[in-house]
């Protein structure tokens, strides 16, 4: 699958990253989705790994009623019961759009900023998927009778976009383990709702599977995620990252998740 990345969209410096990173053939492109519950040999005798694995059963906790509201998004009833207009479709196809064109320049900052760290690459993984999600985005787009230029030309909804904005936030000042735990807490439900997308897609739109493989993409796991997530959360902890600091950006996190579904629906 090509994947169209653009100078004027994209800034000459994450152009590089993103043009070695399609060429490194040692980097197999991965979804970005988490595995959950994931076991994770050899680190139970880490008492900060432990701490860490306590941390991310807290936050699942506490942030299981922000998820019960994304798994009940209003536009996700809409599309399973045929409801939701074309326009609306096309609405999704351009909020994801400007979604992901932020994400590559957040990823790629985060790959400047950590990509020569022991974890350079869990973050590196980011940024490969990224890329090859805006190639199937545009198959979507295609479906629905929309062109780059089409998306380029679509005026974003404030609402939709607080979650790159957040993003964006961290990769400039997060941590590798409030970045880690963010995105290990959302992608989880955020996988959900874009397996059923894609399923409500094929059913009642009559889109193929080529038209949907955006939204499977992200549906599917990533080996060994959440142990590496982990790995990159204990070493934090070690050196001293504050545990509140990590629970803020999750939390934070899930909840630009939640306004993201409530404005596509509005």
């Amino acid at each position: 699958m090509g994947v169209i990345v653009k100078h004027s969209l994209l800034g000459g410096a994450t152009l590089g990253l993103l043009v070695a990173l399609q060429g490194a053939s040692s980097f197999p492109v991965q979804p970005a989705i988490a595995a959950t519950n994931a076991a994770c040999p050899g680190d139970s005798g880490s008492a900060v790994f432990r701490q860490a694995k306590q941390l991310l059963d807290e936050l699942r906790r506490d942030l299981a009623p922000v998820e019960e509201e994304i798994r009940n998004s209003r536009y996700l009833a809409e599309l399973e019961s045929g409801q939701a207009s074309r326009e609306s479709l096309q609405a999704l196809a351009g909020e994801q759009y400007n979604i992901i064109q932020s994400d590559l320049r957040s990823d790629a900052l985060m790959v400047a900023r950590f990509g020569s760290t022991q974890a350079g690459e869990f973050f590196r993984g980011f940024l490969e998927g990224e890329v090859q999600a805006l190639g199937l985005l545009l198959d979507f787009a295609k479906a629905l009778g929309l062109d780059e230029d089409d998306l380029k030309a679509y005026e974003p909804r404030p609402e939709a976009q607080t979650y790159p904005a957040y993003v964006a936030w961290l990769a400039l000042y997060g941590s590798k383990a409030e970045i880690a735990a963010a995105y290990l807490t959302n992608f989880p439900v955020f996988g959900e709702n874009t397996a059923r997308v894609s399923a409500a897609l094929r059913k009642n739109y009559r889109l193929s599977a080529k038209d949907t493989a955006f939204f499977d993409f992200f549906a599917a796991p990533i080996p060994n995620f959440e142990c590496d997530a982990l790995s990159v959360i204990a070493a934090d902890l070690e050196h001293g990252v504050e545990p509140r600091l990590i629970k803020r950006a999750a939390r934070l996190l899930q909840a630009y998740e939640q306004m993201f579904w409530d404005a596509i629906a509005s």
